[in-house]
């Protein structure tokens, strides 16, 4: 049976889809139907085709009221929309069905649990969220909310844990057959926590123990786990807030940590040896993962800001999804590189090899704004190293956006503070990589709203969001010194 909010809300996204031109989103990254986006839910394979399903505000471009909305792909680039999977329209998850994650059932059927969340009154007059873990069921298209709902909430918590903060549970199967979930929680000392809960049929939950503590070492809460092996270690992708700045490796305020060690799935253990962001630039958040048929661990995330959520109410949709990254590990570091299906979109392939210039130049057939361009940097006077490379894009008279390496420092940033934004939000991020006598090896994807870096095949990732017009799609190169420089470009089709 559908709810009337939830048949509401299938109405309107599907007239107001139809008002936005295509050419204004983004051709191979998911965004949403209409209205909000914010985190990536229930990432999951199901009959045939890949569901993603993402936090949504059909009816406005602020974050509000969450419902979950859907899409599928055959190959994560293209997306279908399906209708709206999830509306808050019980008691318990009244005023938001927050993030959460999918399984397939023995039985054939999509499992969607997710965190229902209902505001209650406090003494001191204001409101406070009271956040539990709900389950709905359905079809690949039709879910139906379960009469046990909420299946875990306060009681199920050991003594100190927050019922206020307790969200975002990520589901496995275990190779016996019982079921696991980790979820997000803020303990007594305030900071974050992962929960691990145990089920024998998915339905029924039992708490387990505290997975990992914070302990007040990366930022306070941890929201948005993920928990899977790779390469024969377990890793931990979870996304803390109100971080504080360590070096170049985290930023402040809302960030992302890997976290790659040992797991003991006798006695639940997981221990972990390594700690790194998942990516290094403005925008990224809140990432989920996936086992691809073939094998491969596929991960996608928000690809936006919590700090940097500012553009006109009459937009008619806001946020994306990064591009979906195959991941792996290389000397005990997470490394990410762009879905081996984006190659089979290349086309107009131009090349440059060999270029060495100091000063501004631009190069022949290297332009757009839906391209993939692998770049080589390296010096150009063997006496003496360069200062600065840059290469600015999105770029007309006014406005770009620019990526530069200084090789002195090993520092790479990303700036797009010429991009056109009118408001003082974050607009750069840097990062330290490896180089060796200031060479430097990486890739750029652009998809019409956004730039994804992979540097030396994926050891670094730094992610932005810019919305240039569309017009700007000039990309010119500066150095500070003598480089020498190739280019290989492709449009994206």
């Amino acid at each position: 049976m559908i709810s009337q909010a939830l048949l509401e809300a299938r109405k309107y996204e599907e007239a107001m889809e139809k008002r936005i031109p295509k050419e204004d989103k983004p051709e191979f990254h998911l965004s949403p139907r209409v209205g909000w986006m914010n985190d990536p839910n229930g990432f999951s394979f199901y009959n045939g085709k890949y569901h993603m399903f993402y936090q949504y505000h059909p009816y406005y471009s602020q974050w509000g009221p969450m419902h979950w909305g859907h899409a599928v792909s055959e190959d994560l680039l293209h997306w279908e929309y399906l209708p709206a999977a999830l509306a808050p329209d019980e008691l318990y998850d009244k005023d938001g069905c927050f993030s959460g994650s999918a399984i397939t059932l023995p039985d054939g059927r999509h499992l969607l649990m997710y965190t229902g969340v209902f505001q209650e009154r406090t003494r001191e007059g204001g409101v406070s969220d009271i956040q539990t873990q709900c389950i709905a069921v359905g079809d690949g298209v039709n879910y139906e909310k379960i009469e046990q709902n909420p299946v875990i909430d306060e009681k199920d918590l050991p003594e100190g844990c927050s019922r206020h903060d307790f969200r975002d549970p990520k589901i496995w199967r275990k190779s016996d057959g019982t079921y696991c979930c980790a979820i997000g929680n803020r303990p007594a000392d305030g900071s974050g926590q992962i929960l691990l809960f145990t089920s024998e049929d998915c339905f029924k939950w039992n708490f387990k123990k505290v997975l990992i503590a914070n302990n007040n070492r990366f930022g306070k809460m941890w929201e948005c786990p993920d928990f899977f092996e790779l390469d024969g270690k377990w890793v931990l992708l979870t996304s803390p807030q109100d971080m504080l700045p360590e070096g170049f490796e985290y930023h402040n305020g809302n960030g992302t940590l890997c976290l790659t060690g040992k797991y003991d799935e006798e006695t639940d253990t997981f221990i972990a040896e390594s700690d790194q962001s998942i990516d290094y630039g403005i925008d990224f958040y809140a990432p989920q993962t996936i086992l691809t048929s073939d094998g491969r661990r596929v991960m996608i995330g928000w690809m936006q800001n919590w700090d940097a959520c500012v553009h006109s109410k009459e937009d008619p949709w806001f946020g994306q999804m990064s591009l979906p990254r195959e991941l792996f590990l290389k000397n005990g570091r997470l490394y990410q590189k762009p879905i081996r299906e984006l190659d089979e979109m290349r086309c107009n392939k131009v090349v440059h090899q060999n270029v060495s210039f100091s000063g501004i130049i631009s190069l022949d057939g290297i332009r757009g704004r839906k391209i993939d361009m692998e770049l080589t940097v390296r010096p150009g006077d063997e006496q003496e190293l360069y200062q600065k490379f840059a290469v600015r894009f999105a770029q007309n008279e006014q406005y770009y956006t620019a990526l530069s390496f200084r090789p002195r420092e090993s520092i790479l940033k990303v700036d797009r503070k010429f991009s056109g934004s009118r408001r003082a939000i974050v607009h750069q991020r840097r990062c330290q990589v490896n180089t060796a006598d200031g060479e430097l090896k990486f890739r750029m994807i652009l998809d019409r709203f956004s730039v994804e870096v992979f540097v030396n095949d994926g050891e670094h990732v730094m992610s932005a969001t810019m919305y240039t017009d569309q017009g700007a799609d000039g990309i010119s190169f500066f150095a500070d010194g003598c480089v020498n420089i190739d280019v290989v470009k492709y449009d994206l089709v």
